[in-house]
């Protein structure tokens, strides 16, 4: 099942049809949907897709030749043998002659690791004849950290040779719950509070079963897919996994500040930092500094959270209990740990829809930019930005039987006092609708709600 993607799947359509020789670079974490991504666009169009493995190079350039003859239904190129990625390339470049042929080189790095010097090598190829010839390139790969450094940084042999890069992120909160079109909006959320945007973890849920059956069976067991999928995430990208699950399950676990992550995790802050720093650039935390704050390069009350569901819910409620789990005991689990942190779960979904609507599409509606939007940890203000005229917004959820005006009103005027304009009061809550479920109403000036 292959869902949403359609702005990216658009762009990549864009640059096979430019009719100029092409040099794109995918990039983004594993499990992200890159190579679904580019077998779905690969489909309908010239393509040659080569998956690499962790193989000697003349494995590799053998699985490219067999994947050249698939692509150009050609059999005839399955006794061609490549001496070097030269001639590999060289040989696509030949066969593209005036008709746009894409060549898609998955996984990347690992053909790096079998052949010193591949990035001087494409290069090279790029410079003498790649960018004379009619191929569309698309070098991807896992390990963003290699990527963004060995391939689009300035050091690398290959900079300036790109013509376009993305790195793919997580599905919206509105994209995730499209996986599951036949279970209610709460079992739809609750989904997307546990597993977040990343594709392959949205696969995994069955329909057919309920929300708490295919935790069960893919969590809270060890033979489940996703009960050692985090360890496996950190192990693949980075040196000294231990000391990264410990600072992230001390954010997980509501530590804020480095101070106190650093403390919780049992190293000291200048480790911390550096750490931190890494888990930001790979998208798994991310540091909030509050809208209300007038300078947020200078702040220091910015406070760290884990950006990524799922791996919030591995250290929350599949790490601390993998005794248990390994006992074979996740029923016990689910009812001690799990379920009674359903409605918390709920909850932080929540805001990460509001947090989306105000960023990607808000401003239609009030016809102002906003340039800063973030949480907001109020009662009843979830979320708030800063337009670009001075003016604030507030997000505001508003609980059953609310009964609370006076508290209410105390926010929204303490809120008020940070913008130099008006404040925008939108009250969000969901509407029950498949694809568009968050719902909300601006209120009119002069009433609280």
């Amino acid at each position: 099942m292959f869902l949403a993607r359609t702005r990216e799947l658009a762009f990549l359509d864009e640059l096979y049809q430019s009719g100029r020789p092409e040099f794109f670079v995918l990039h983004g974490r594993r499990r992200v949907g890159k190579t679904e991504l580019l077998q779905q666009f690969c489909q309908s169009r010239r393509a040659v897709y080569f998956l690499a493995a962790q193989v000697r190079e003349k494995d590799n350039l053998r699985a490219l030749r067999d994947a050249l003859a698939e692509g150009l239904n050609d059999p005839s190129i399955a006794s061609v043998e490549f001496p070097s990625w030269g001639a590999a390339l060289t040989f696509a470049a030949d066969r593209a002659k005036d008709k746009r042929l894409v060549l898609v080189l998955d996984e990347f790095p690992y053909l790096c690791e079998a052949t010193k010097g591949l990035t001087s090598i494409v290069q090279r190829f790029w410079d003498t004849q790649g960018k004379k010839s009619q191929l569309m390139i698309v070098l991807c790969g896992s390990q963003v950290s290699f990527m963004e450094k060995e391939v689009l940084a300035e050091r690398s042999p290959l900079f300036g040779r790109r013509t376009a890069q993305q790195r793919l992120e997580p599905l919206a909160p509105n994209e995730a719950i499209q996986f599951f079109p036949s279970w209610d909006l709460n079992e739809r959320v609750h989904a997307y509070a546990i597993l977040g945007g990343m594709p392959a973890y949205l696969q995994r849920f069955d329909e057919g079963l309920s929300l708490e059956a295919n935790v069960m069976k893919e969590c809270l067991r060890p033979e489940g897919y996703l009960y050692d999928e985090v360890n496996f995430l950190l192990r693949c990208e980075l040196q000294n996994p231990a000391t990264y699950a410990s600072l992230l399950a001390a954010v997980a676990r509501g530590k804020e500040k480095v101070g106190d992550i650093a403390l919780e995790a049992g190293v000291d802050t200048t480790t911390a930092n550096k750490y931190l720093t890494t888990l930001r650039e790979m998208g798994l935390v991310e540091r909030e500094v509050p809208v209300t704050d007038t300078d947020p390069l200078r702040s220091r009350r910015g406070v760290y959270r884990v950006a990524d569901r799922f791996l919030a819910f591995h250290f929350r409620h599949i790490q601390p209990h993998a005794a248990q789990l390994q006992a074979g005991r996740g029923a016990k689990v689910w009812a001690e740990s799990v379920q009674p942190d359903l409605s918390r779960l709920f909850d932080e979904a929540r805001v990460d829809f509001i947090v989306h609507h105000l960023k990607h599409t808000a401003a239609d509606v009030l016809d102002v930019e906003l340039h800063e939007v973030g949480r907001h940890h109020g009662r009843y203000i979830r979320a708030c930005a800063r337009a670009a005229d001075g003016s604030g917004v507030a997000a505001i959820v508003i609980p059953p039987r609310f009964q609370d005006a006076q508290g209410l009103a105390d926010e929204v005027a303490q809120l008020a006092r940070h913008f130099e304009g008006p404040l925008t009061r939108l009250v969000y809550g969901f509407n029950g609708l498949t694809t568009s479920p968050l719902g909300f109403e601006q209120v009119p000036e002069g009433q609280l709600l």
